[in-house]
């Protein structure tokens, strides 16, 4: 959420990515989000728009491709982990994240969407006006990460401390300092035993191949113009040590061309792997 009150044009705009894959992009489809394009509200039609007039334009592309990539790797991890029996999902900066949405009543975990309370709000308003019903197992968990503790607002929410959860955190490191990434992941780092963590962050500069480059040129005076600069980037050594400093293991990390299966870049349309961020699969021993 902007300081403004206003959401914050980032999460309307992976929205917009995942909305737009499944109108812009030929098969196979990277991954299905089907309730994105409702859940945009007003914004959808000129988000979209922009996709579907220039979806070949590289940076169209390379955000639907990060946007598309990172959501199937996470979503992939957390089904591995429900049939290892998990469940509880943590979904750090929720924004427009649609997963609870798409499993519906059935779902196999209880999922705790943690934003700031007005993110919150602006969702369940967006919900209701797309006539999206909220699921029993949706815990909607307000946090002013300023005066709260994100820790002790997931257990008034119903999350149970003493069981494993996974925990995603996508497309929010690269716009924190530091040593505010490291404060949440001090959190999940206590949380039981077996938890895992998808996280993902924008590479430096010397890891990034030409198209990732571009990207970053294109995108980053814009995003600052916009009051959401980018202060963060972090490479597998980088995201190592944070982790590890925080009690958390590795176990894997992952860039665009190998987090999802290698058949799903056999393509016709202009999705393609870039060297712009990085996933990292890590678990609290």
């Amino acid at each position: 959420m902007r300081n403004n009150g206003e959401v914050s044009r980032t999460a309307l705009t992976a929205a917009a990515a995942r909305a737009a894959h499944l109108m812009v992009d030929d098969q196979p489809t990277i991954f299905a989000d089907t309730p994105a394009y409702a859940l945009l509200g007003d914004h959808a039609e000129e988000l979209t728009a922009y996709h579907k007039v220039h979806g070949a334009h590289p940076i169209l592309a390379a955000a639907r491709a990060t946007a598309t990539t990172r959501s199937r790797y996470t979503e992939d991890r957390l089904a591995e982990a429900v049939r290892r029996g998990v469940g509880q999902y943590v979904i750090l900066g929720a924004g427009l994240d649609s997963y609870a949405y798409r499993a519906g009543e059935d779902g196999p975990v209880r999922v705790f969407e943690v934003d700031h309370p007005a993110t919150g709000q602006w969702k369940r308003d967006a919900l209701a006006k797309a006539g999206i019903g909220v699921p029993g197992t949706v815990a909607f968990v307000a946090v002013d990460f300023e005066n709260d503790s994100p820790a002790d607002r997931l257990v008034q929410e119903g999350f149970d401390p003493s069981a494993p959860a996974v925990v995603s955190w996508l497309g929010v490191t690269m716009y924190l300092a530091r040593e505010t990434i490291g404060r949440t992941l001090a959190m999940v780092g206590g949380f039981a035993s077996g938890s895992e963590l998808v996280i993902d962050s924008m590479l430096p500069e010397g890891l990034r191949d030409e198209e990732a480059q571009a990207y970053v040129d294109a995108v980053l005076p814009v995003v600052a113009e916009s009051g959401e600069p980018w202060l963060t980037f972090l490479g597998p050594g980088d995201m190592s040590a944070i982790l590890r400093e925080h009690g958390l293991e590795v176990l894997a990390h992952a860039h665009e061309r190998e987090a999802i299966d290698a058949a799903l870049w056999n393509r016709t349309d202009a999705l393609r792997p870039s060297s712009l961020s990085l996933l990292t699969h890590a678990r609290v021993p």
